[in-house]
């Protein structure tokens, strides 16, 4: 049972640093957002309050990807997986073009490539990680992203991916039943504040829309056993107070499991909406008696149309 909660945790950790260079996807930051300055938030009449309370009542990241499934699209995928000395052994690429005819959803592939170690001979994916990128990035057109799922199975009984979803769209919130780290994961509650800085600063995204960046970063004295998310950036729009980019950087290890990942996700505004524009990801994850997975992919969505 540990073993299949341990295993499950990291399932989460992959859908989300690896040490080689070759084909990272760095999400180092949000890149497309240039910051002028830090800020008083005072002299906005904003205190670190306003901003945590945000984040943690934030649905707009899940509604982002609910709300793909209204609109065509084209998704440019890359993904790569290494092996243990960080050689890439797998590739995926792919162009897919999404678009509505008669209100069905169609999907074309311009490109489909495929190169090395990434499927077993049953056809499903040879990483865990890149099944949970399937899920969460391609599959936002399955029944699992409805408006009647709520994002609230995440407790002992809530399956993996309920986690997942938490993890990804909801940073902050307890996520319990993962062995040792389930307190870890709420970093604004009354046990876990006391490791963590909080900066603000303000830009333009996407050249024009004034905002916010709200980081979370752990104090230079907190022990790296303390945490287990070591930063937390969140970009809001500074006329509305939406969330419009979301960085976490999370890295454990104990004796149980070892984990690096880095993932990095921005939304843009179409039609009144928000819809996913880039998501960035590098991870690897380590647990006994399981391949240690390591992998890096970049998506990019443009080109939306109603």
């Amino acid at each position: 049972m540990i073993k299949k909660s341990l295993i499950a945790f990291c399932l989460l950790l992959s859908a989300f640093s690896l040490k080689a260079q070759q084909h990272r996807f760095n999400p180092d930051t949000i890149l497309t957002v240039v910051i002028d300055s830090p800020v008083n938030i005072r002299s906005h009449r904003l205190n670190a309050q306003d901003f945590i309370d945000a984040v943690i009542a934030d649905t707009g990241f899940y509604k982002a990807f609910r709300n793909m499934k209204r609109y065509g699209f084209t998704a440019e995928n890359s993904i790569y997986t290494y092996d243990k000395n960080n050689k890439t052994d797998g590739e995926i690429h792919r162009v897919v073009k999404h678009t509505i005819v008669n209100g069905k959803h169609k999907t074309e592939y311009l490109v489909k490539q495929d190169k090395g170690n990434v499927y077993k001979r049953n056809g499903k994916y040879e990483l865990y990680t890149v099944e949970m990128f399937d899920y969460i990035f391609n599959n936002a057109y399955n029944s699992d992203f409805s408006a009647n799922d709520p994002l609230a199975g995440v407790g002992k009984n809530g399956s993996y991916k309920d986690k997942l979803k938490t993890l990804i769209f909801s940073p902050g919130r307890k996520v319990t039943g993962i062995p040792f780290l389930s307190g870890k994961t709420e970093i604004f509650g009354p046990d876990m504040r006391q490791f963590y800085n909080y900066e603000f600063a303000r830009g333009k995204y996407l050249d024009s829309i004034p905002v916010y960046r709200f980081k979370v970063i752990k104090k230079p004295s907190a022990a790296d056993g303390d945490v287990m998310i070591k930063e937390l950036t969140t970009i809001f729009d500074m006329r509305t107070f939406k969330i419009l980019g979301r960085y976490v950087d999370m890295k454990y290890n104990n004796f149980l499991f070892d984990f690096d990942v880095k993932m990095n996700i921005e939304l843009i505004p179409y039609n009144n909406e928000l819809l996913p524009a880039k998501v960035s990801y590098q991870g690897n994850w380590n647990v006994p008696f399981h391949k240690e997975e390591r992998a890096s992919f970049l998506i990019l969505q443009k080109d939306y149309s109603k």
